[in-house]
C-alpha cells in the first residue's frame, strides 16, 4: 500500500504541489504548478486531487507546506489545508518558509567567500517596506539554516550580502518534497499546531 507523501506551496499567484510513494524509493515525482491567481479558493482542493485522488488521501504519511511570506489568502489557504489534513489523519506536518527554500537556489550567484557567510533575502513590497530573513548554506542532508525567519526590516537596516527574492513555484515545491522526504528518512516528529502562515505585516495568531 502506497504512503503519500505530499507538498503544498502557494506564497503567490502560482500554485506548486509535489507528490511521491514514500514506500517505492524507485517511483516518480509528480508535479503541479499552475498560475491560480484568485481562482485558489475554488481550485485548490480541485489541483490537489488532479495529482493525488481523494481517495489516496487516507494514505498521506508526511505533509509540507510553504509557510510564506506571501499573499495572505493564498498562504493561508494551503497552511489551513496541510494543518486539516494532517490533524485528521494523524500524519507529521512540516513548514517551511518560501525564502529558505530558494536560499540555496539563489546563492549560487554569491562568491566563494560570501557563501561561507549568512546571507538575506530581501522582497521588495509593493506599499511598505521590505521583508527579509537571514540564511546560511551547510554541508549534508539540510542545505540551508534559516537563521532568522523573514520580518519587516526597519528603515535603516541593510543587511549584507543581500540577494532579491526571485520565484521558482516548481522548483521549489520540489525542494520542499526533497524535504519531506528527509524528515521521513529520519522518522522526524511533525506536531501540527506549530506550522502557521508568516505574515510580516500583519501578524495574526493560530489559524
Amino acid at each position: 500500500m502506497s504512503r503519500w507523501l505530499l507538498a503544498m506551496h502557494s506564497s503567490s499567484e502560482t500554485l506548486g504541489l509535489a507528490v511521491r510513494d514514500a514506500e517505492d524509493p524507485t517511483g516518480g515525482v509528480r508535479i503541479l504548478s499552475r498560475s491560480m491567481g484568485r481562482h485558489l479558493t475554488n481550485g485548490l482542493i480541485p489541483a490537489v486531487e488532479e495529482l493525488l485522488p481523494r481517495a489516496e488521501w487516507a494514505s498521506i504519511g508526511r505533509l509540507a507546506v510553504s509557510t510564506g511570506p506571501g499573499g495572505f489568502t493564498g498562504t493561508r489557504l494551503t497552511v489551513v489545508m496541510a494543518r486539516t489534513l494532517a490533524q485528521q489523519l494523524g500524519c507529521p506536518l512540516h513548514g517551511e518558509s518560501s525564502f529558505a527554500l530558494m536560499a540555496q537556489r539563489l546563492s549560487a550567484v554569491l562568491t566563494p567567500s560570501q557563501a561561507l557567510e549568512p546571507f538575506s533575502i530581501i522582497q521588495p513590497l509593493p506599499r511598505r517596506g521590505r521583508v527579509a530573513g537571514r540564511y546560511r548554506l551547510r554541508s549534508g542532508s539540510v542545505p540551508v539554516e534559516e537563521l532568522e525567519k523573514p520580518r519587516l526590516l526597519r528603515e535603516d537596516e541593510e543587511p549584507s550580502p543581500a540577494l532579491t527574492m526571485e520565484l521558482d513555484v516548481a522548483s521549489d515545491v520540489q525542494h520542499l518534497l526533497e524535504r519531506c522526504c528527509h524528515w521521513e528518512q529520519e522518522d522526524a516528529p511533525g506536531p501540527w499546531e506549530p506550522v502557521l502562515p508568516i505574515y510580516p505585516t500583519s501578524p495574526v495568531g493560530p489559524v
